[in-house]
């Protein structure tokens, strides 16, 4: 085999192997977190359905942080914005 192919290989093998792995939106958002750092089990959906219900439209991108702070983007009163969801259900803007 050449180098190239065994690249191909190697890249279809880690590919497949991703694909049938399930993880839940918790389980990927608490890759790198520390061992004691306690995730909690909220989903992206919950977060979505908390933002929305605080005005914010078209929530996406939705990242949960090992603080178990939910990030995303939105758009409120027509400006796409930063939010954010805290871990007592605080929905808030952020940055500039």
């Amino acid at each position: 085999m050449t180098l190239k192919s065994n690249a191909v290989l190697s890249a279809l093998l880690l590919l497949s192997s991703v694909a049938v792995i399930p993880m839940t939106s918790t389980a990927a958002q608490a890759q790198g977190c520390d061992v004691s750092d306690r995730i909690d089990h909220s989903t992206a959906d919950m977060a979505r359905a908390k933002m929305e219900k605080a005005g914010f439209h078209r929530v996406n991108d939705l990242k949960k942080g090992c603080d178990n702070f939910w990030h995303g983007l939105a758009t409120k009163d027509g400006t796409a914005v930063h939010v954010a969801l805290s871990p007592k259900g605080d929905v808030m803007a952020e940055g500039n």
